[in-house]
């Protein structure tokens, strides 16, 4: 009996010294949890938001040359501040390019950009329009939301012809003033933009104390004169219906800012001539008068 309890130990060790040595190689399904060993932190960066690295800032096409930074929102609502900073281009203070329909849009819209004439500084190109699409996500981004009967696919590209015909036409009117610097610079160029809407210009702010109406909008324009820069500023009156040949339907006041002495010159020049041509104007119309009678 002593001799049976003895090999029975020795068989119960042995068997113990074999599970023990075979734990160690023995394999088990990769879907139990309790035998899984831990694997080293794996990079997922690709599917997970939280675990993204910060990439570096991007260039970004141009918009409509209509944002300065911490400014208010301007009527154009193109112009938007409600984004990130790393996300915003510099040119044009406005995010990257959108043109992915928002989920409830209740009507396809084009993505098709029209290139202006405004020349971009550093550059050989022109500045771009945006898509109606692209108008479209910026309206919903300063929170416009769309009710049925608002307005359709046909509203959205009027409004984008509205939008580029007065852009066309601030342009017009700051190569005139350019003009007088055609000898130094024959190309000037649009170098960046902003909006303005609230900061009303103190010229604004005296035409509204004379009892005339506060315009609409404000834009600032950089241009650049050949290397240097020169800032205009664009107040946009509304003056009633559209045009339906050219699609304006402002009244723009576009000159340089008082903030150099070359633009003290420059408007004070502007302002001689002006006064010339209304004082031959009425000479004229007087020696008329007196014709007939």
């Amino acid at each position: 009996m002593g001799g049976s309890q003895s090999s029975e130990k020795s068989q119960t060790a042995t068997s113990s010294n074999n599970l023990q040595s075979g734990s160690s190689t023995q394999t088990y399904p990769s879907e139990c949890p309790m035998h899984q060993n831990k694997a080293p932190p794996q990079d997922n960066s690709s599917e997970c938001p939280m675990h993204q690295n910060k990439a570096p800032p991007q260039t970004y096409p141009s918009e409509c040359p209509m944002h300065q930074n911490n400014s208010p929102p301007s009527s154009c609502p193109m112009h938007q501040n409600d984004t990130n900073s790393e996300e915003i281009d510099p040119r044009n203070m406005m995010p990257p390019p959108n043109q992915r329909p928002s989920p409830d849009q209740p009507f396809p819209l084009s993505t098709q950009r029209i290139v202006s004439n405004i020349p971009k500084a550093d550059s050989e190109e022109n500045w771009v329009y945006p898509s109606p699409q692209m108008f479209w996500n910026a309206m919903l981004r300063k929170g416009w939301r769309w009710k049925e009967g608002d307005i359709n696919e046909k509203d959205m590209d009027n409004i984008i012809s509205i939008h580029n015909a007065n852009n066309e036409q601030a342009w017009r009117e700051v190569l005139k003033w350019e003009a007088l610097h055609a000898r130094e610079c024959s190309e000037p160029r649009l170098k960046r933009f902003g909006g303005k809407a609230t900061e009303y210009s103190p010229r604004a702010k005296i035409r509204n104390w004379l009892g005339y109406s506060l315009p609409f909008d404000r834009h600032d324009w950089i241009v650049d004169r050949c290397g240097k820069e020169v800032r205009y500023i664009i107040d946009y009156y509304d003056v009633g219906e559209v045009d339906k040949r050219t699609y304006e339907f402002t009244a723009l006041d576009v000159r340089p800012a008082f903030d150099s002495f070359s633009a003290v010159k420059d408007r004070s020049k502007v302002a001689m001539m002006r006064w010339k041509m209304e004082l031959m104007d009425k000479f004229s119309s007087k020696s008329r008068e007196d014709t007939k009678t």
